[in-house]
């Protein structure tokens, strides 16, 4: 669907969301360039302050599945207005940390805070990804990765805004005034964000996270994510140390951090709508891997090119490394969530919160273990070396996913039942007995279905029924097998036994 041929219903949800990952993204970016010098003024060490900042992502990792799993029970608003109200609480709260007297003390604190807003963050990522899905669903791939724009643009935004604020009120201001924006989108959102639950008839099916991952292409969706968000993290950690050698001012080191992302920021709508028009979302996923190859290969450069680091070449790798995460990052959600429900899963918000959930967390993991591992392999053998480590990982990716693409057989579409005439419906339910000839009424008999579904249904039983914002009907009124627009089957278990028992 176009998006001049979105609802008004679609195009608030798209405001509101746009302007509460602008607002949440300023806030978690607000961290790195303030707390550390702030930190060892209270007499932290870096192993100390870093594990603050490690433990956020490891939060995320362990919690955001448990959301996902009970999204509809809790409700995807309540969630999304929850996880905002307490980004933004502890944003506020975080900028009170320097009135902390005591190395203990503000250790504790500060871990204390992070953790929770470590909480809240999890609930907003994993209700708005869920709420896309549900809300826009010929557009998946375009909307989450326009949302993921605002996102990006707010981690550009974060650190440079903050910086002016510190410079006129110190170490609170940023905090205070951000956390406060975030505070009041929160409001804006409570007041004007539609409901998008479903019947719980109609979400309790017993799927879970494990279940999920025992599907071939959802697990290397979500090993796409992991070594994408590793990529991210190696580069987060080591590339200030690499870049000394230039000599670089703050403000082009800090425009260095910004390529990356920035470019991940413009190009991730362009590989949405590539997903879900042109590309299926495995090739994006491959052509992500070769991009972010290539790009660590020039940032280094790889140990086997000859020659020194050239900072005009370390630019285009940091280019070519935002082009593959773009491609990775928008390409893997849109892709585990059509080979869910290609496998059976129903197509409803229980479904979309589980994938939501397994994206988020896996990006913490590999946010929590890429930085890590850069550490060690720095010190070890060094940055040219060290980047070889996300290199393989990326290869090893991208074959499997070729592997896969050769030899995973399509999978066979359940087809639509075409809309019939009452009067035909009538004579097949009855079985159709009284016809001119005996044998024609024989062959009648064996070819009826017997559909049992309400008054009325006939004339829209063709409609996909993903349209009806109330949510799906219900499989054991309908009967019906639908066919949604991310996969070749819509129906759960329970549909194809239904079939099965009629044919």
């Amino acid at each position: 669907m176009p998006m001049k041929d979105f609802s008004k219903r679609q195009w608030l949800t798209l405001i509101v969301f746009s302007i509460a990952d602008f607002c949440n993204a300023i806030c978690v970016s607000l961290q790195a360039p303030f707390y550390p010098k702030e930190a060892e003024r209270k007499g932290a060490t870096a192993t100390e302050y870093g594990l603050v900042f490690g433990i956020f992502e490891l939060v995320v990792f362990i919690i955001s599945p448990i959301y996902g799993q009970h999204l509809n029970r809790i409700g995807p608003k309540f969630l999304f207005n929850g996880g905002i109200f307490t980004t933004g609480a502890c944003a506020i709260l975080f900028g009170l940390l320097d009135r902390v007297d005591g190395h203990y003390a503000f250790i504790v604190l500060s871990f204390l805070i992070r953790i929770i807003e470590a909480m809240g963050n999890a609930a907003f990522l994993t209700a708005s990804f869920a709420i896309i899905a549900k809300e826009f669903p010929d557009n998946v791939a375009t909307t989450f990765a326009s949302l993921e724009t605002f996102f990006g643009l707010g981690l550009i935004v974060g650190p440079t805004v903050g910086g002016a604020l510190y410079q006129v009120g110190g170490y609170t201001m940023p905090f205070a005034v951000m956390g406060s924006s975030l505070f009041l989108a929160a409001i804006m959102t409570a007041f004007v964000l539609p409901e998008h639950s479903e019947p719980q008839e109609d979400a309790e099916q017993g799927t879970s996270l494990l279940q999920v991952l025992k599907i071939p292409g959802v697990l290397l969706a979500a090993s796409s994510i992991i070594v994408t968000s590793m990529s991210i993290g190696f580069l987060q950690a080591t590339l200030e140390p690499h870049l000394r050698q230039f000599d670089l001012s703050p403000v082009i080191l800090g425009l260095m951090f910004v390529i990356n992302g920035g470019t991940y920021a413009i190009t991730a709508p362009c590989w949405g709508w590539l997903c879900d028009k042109k590309l299926t979302p495995k090739i994006a996923t491959v052509i992500g891997c070769l991009l972010i190859i290539f790009g660590f290969m020039l940032v280094g450069p790889a140990p086997f090119i000859p020659g020194s680091t050239i900072l005009w070449v370390c630019i285009i790798g940091l280019v070519s490394h935002g082009l593959g995460i773009a491609a990775q990052l928008v390409a893997s959600f849109t892709d585990a969530l059509r080979t869910s429900i290609n496998y059976g899963f129903p197509n409803n918000l229980e479904t979309y919160g589980l994938i939501s959930g397994l994206w988020t967390s896996t990006f913490a993991l590999g946010a929590f273990v890429g930085p890590s591992i850069a550490g060690i392999l720095y010190d070890s053998v060094g940055f040219r070396n060290g980047t070889m480590f996300v290199v393989l990982l990326h290869v090893l990716v991208a074959v499997l996913v070729l592997v896969f693409l050769c030899f995973t057989r399509q999978r066979v579409p359940y087809k639509e039942l075409p809309p019939v005439e009452d009067s035909k419906i009538a004579m097949m339910n009855s079985g159709s007995h009284s016809t001119s000839n005996g044998h024609n009424s024989g062959t009648s008999s064996k070819n009826a279905i017997n559909i049992e579904r309400p008054p009325g249904m006939n004339g829209i039983i063709a409609c996909n029924s993903y349209k009806n914002r109330h949510g799906t009907w219900h499989r054991k009124e309908s009967g019906a097998v639908l066919i949604g627009p991310y996969s070749t089957s819509y129906g759960s278990c329970e549909s194809r036994g239904f079939l099965e028992s009629v044919a």
